[in-house]
C-alpha cells in the first residue's frame, strides 16, 4: 500500500517537470527501483494508471530499471553482491556489512513532447 503515496509523488513530479518544459504530453517515465526498496513495480503501475487519468501523463509508459543489492564490508571496504542470504564479505569473511545499493527509488528521466 505504500506504493500509493510514492506513485502520487511520481505523478506530481512528472507533471511539474512537464509543465516547466511547457510539454503537452508525458510519454515515458524512467524509474530506478532498488531490489531492497520494497516497492513493487506492478503496484506502482496500477496506481499510476489511476492517478494519471485525465492529466498529460495519462498513458505514459513507466520503465523500471532494477538496481541489484550491493553491500560494503565495514572492515575491508569490499563492495559485493550477496549470494542468497549470505551477507558475508567474500574477501575477509566478516559479516559486518552495510547496504551500498539496492534501496533506491527515483525518477531518472522523463520523455515529453
Amino acid at each position: 500500500m505504500h506504493e500509493l503515496g510514492v506513485t502520487e509523488n511520481i505523478v506530481n513530479i512528472a507533471l511539474t517537470k512537464a509543465g516547466e518544459a511547457q510539454a503537452n504530453k508525458v510519454i515515458k517515465i524512467n524509474l530506478v527501483v532498488g531490489e531492497l526498496s520494497g516497492f513493487v513495480p506492478d503496484c506502482i503501475q496500477f496506481y499510476f494508471d489511476s492517478l494519471s487519468k485525465d492529466t498529460i501523463a495519462q498513458g505514459a509508459v513507466l520503465h523500471f530499471e532494477s538496481v541489484p543489492t550491493q553491500l560494503r564490508c565495514r572492515d575491508c571496504s569490499t563492495i559485493f553482491q550477496p549470494q542468497d542470504t549470505m551477507w558475508t564479505c567474500p574477501k575477509c569473511a566478516e559479516r559486518s556489512v552495510e547496504i551500498f545499493k539496492g534501496r533506491e527509488l527515483y525518477i531518472e528521466s522523463l520523455e515529453v513532447e
